[in-house]
C-alpha cells in the first residue's frame, strides 16, 4: 500500500522518543499522540513499560479514559480489559466469551537513557541495538536535568534549527550568539545515516551566562566550537565547549546537550531537551544541571518556538522542497540530515509497495 498523498509519510522503522521516564508512572494511565496516532502508555507491575493504540476495538473509546486494573486496561465504556501485549484478556458481558477481533496494537517500547523509545513500524524489525547512543543521559551515572516542550512546528523544522546554529547571532543575540557566529568555521560529515555538523568560531566573546557554563573567567577571548550529532528521524546530540583563544580543545569543558523531537502531527512536534552533568558532583551538579537547563528554555521558548512557529504558518501546506529554498552554507548539515531522512522514507514506501 502507498502513503496516503494527502498525508505526510513518516519513517515508521525506527525509535521515536514518546516520553522522559518519569512521565509515565506506576499506577496511571499516560497518553500521548505520536506521527498523528493516540498512544496509551502504562508500566506493568514490574514496571515494565507498555503501549497500546488508545481506542477500544469494541466502540473506539480511549482506552486512556478508562482504569489501569494489575497489569491490564480496562475500558471505561464497557470493561473489557486488555493487556500489555494488546490482547482482551476479560469479557464481563454474557458467558465471557473473547471474541477473536478483540485486541488491539500493541508498540514495543525500550526504556533507555532516561528515555521511553517506542517503535512504530514492523514490530519484527524492532531492534534495540538501532536506538541511538545517549548514554549521557544515562540515570545510573548522571544526573539528567529535563525538560519537555511543545511547538507547534513541522518536526524536521525543528531538526533544521539545530543542525544549522549560524542562526544564534541573529535569534539569540544577547544570550546564546555573539558577532562571530557568522564567520566560523563549519563542516559536514555523514557517516552511514548519522549527520555531523560542526561549528567552531575563534577570538569570540560570548554571552556572559556561556563563561560560568564553560569554567572560563567572564570576557575571555575564546575558540567555541558546537557539534552536533543528527539521527533519523530527529534525535541529536549537541556537544558545545570553548577554550581561551589558542589553547587546545582538550583543556575544554565540554557540555553535553540532547535534543529530542518526535512529530505529533504534520505541523506540530514534542520536544524534549535536557542537561546531563555526572553524579558524582552531587547536590550541587543537581543544582547547576537544573539551572542550565532552566537557562536554556528561555530563549528555546521566546525566541526559537515563536520563530519556528511563524516559519510553519508561513509556508502552510506547502511541502518544503516544492517551495525552492535558497541556501546558505550554513544549511548543509540540515540539508543532508533532509536528505537522508528522505531517502530511508522512500525505502520504506518501496518496500511496503513491493
Amino acid at each position: 500500500m502507498s502513503e496516503d498523498k494527502n498525508k505526510m509519510a513518516y519513517l515508521r522503522n525506527t525509535w521515536y522518543v514518546a516520553a522522559w521516564d518519569e512521565e509515565v508512572k506506576s499506577g496511571a494511565l499516560f497518553s500521548r499522540q505520536l506521527l498523528g496516532e493516540q498512544v496509551v502508555f502504562f508500566r506493568e507491575e514490574t514496571g515494565r513499560v507498555r503501549a497500546l493504540v488508545d481506542r477500544c476495538p469494541h466502540r473506539f473509546a480511549p482506552l486512556s479514559k478508562g482504569v489501569l486494573c494489575s497489569n491490564a486496561i480496562r475500558c471505561a465504556y464497557h470493561g473489557l480489559e486488555f493487556d500489555g501485549e494488546g490482547q482482551c484478556t476479560r469479557n464481563p458481558h454474557g458467558n465471557g466469551a473473547i471474541p477473536k477481533a478483540a485486541e488491539v496494537r500493541a508498540y514495543p517500547v525500550v526504556e533507555r537513557y532516561s528515555v521511553i523509545w517506542i517503535w512504530m513500524g514492523e514490530e519484527a524489525n524492532a531492534d534495540e541495538s538501532l536506538i541511538p547512543d545517549f548514554s549521557c543521559m544515562d540515570p545510573q551515572r548522571f544526573y539528567v536535568a529535563k525538560r519537555y516542550l511543545h511547538a507547534r512546528a513541522n518536526y524536521v523544522l525543528e531538526s533544521d534549527n539545530i543542525l544549522d546554529l549560524s542562526h544564534i547571532q541573529y535569534l539569540h543575540p544577547t544570550t546564546l550568539g555573539s558577532d562571530d557566529v557568522s564567520s566560523a568555521i563549519t563542516r559536514v560529515e555523514q557517516n552511514d545515516d548519522t549527520v555531523w555538523s560542526y561549528r567552531q568560531t575563534v577570538d569570540e566573546i560570548m554571552p556572559a551566562f556561556l563563561y560560568d557554563a564553560m569554567g572560563i573567567p567572564t570576557d575571555t577571548r575564546v575558540d567555541r566550537w558546537i557539534d552536533v550529532r543528527w539521527n533519523a528521524p530527529a534525535s541529536m546530540l549537541l556537544l558545545a565547549g570553548a577554550v581561551p583563544t589558542g589553547r587546545p580543545r582538550e583543556e575544554g569543558r565540554e557540555t553535553t546537550l540532547p535534543h529530542l523531537f518526535t512529530p505529533e502531527t504534520e505541523t506540530t512536534t514534542h520536544y524534549w531537551f535536557s542537561f546531563p552533568i555526572p553524579l558524582e558532583m552531587g547536590e550541587m551538579g543537581q543544582q547547576i544541571a537544573e539551572a542550565q537547563a532552566s537557562g536554556l528554555a528561555v530563549p528555546f521558548t521566546l525566541e526559537d518556538l515563536p520563530m519556528l512557529e511563524a516559519q510553519q504558518q508561513s509556508m502552510g501546506d506547502n511541502e518544503f522542497w516544492s517551495m525552492s529554498p535558497v541556501l546558505l552554507p550554513g544549511d548543509a548539515g540540515a540539508i543532508r540530515a533532509r536528505r537522508v531522512l528522505d531517502s530511508l522514507i522512500a525505502k520504506e514506501q518501496q518496500a511496503r509497495s513491493a
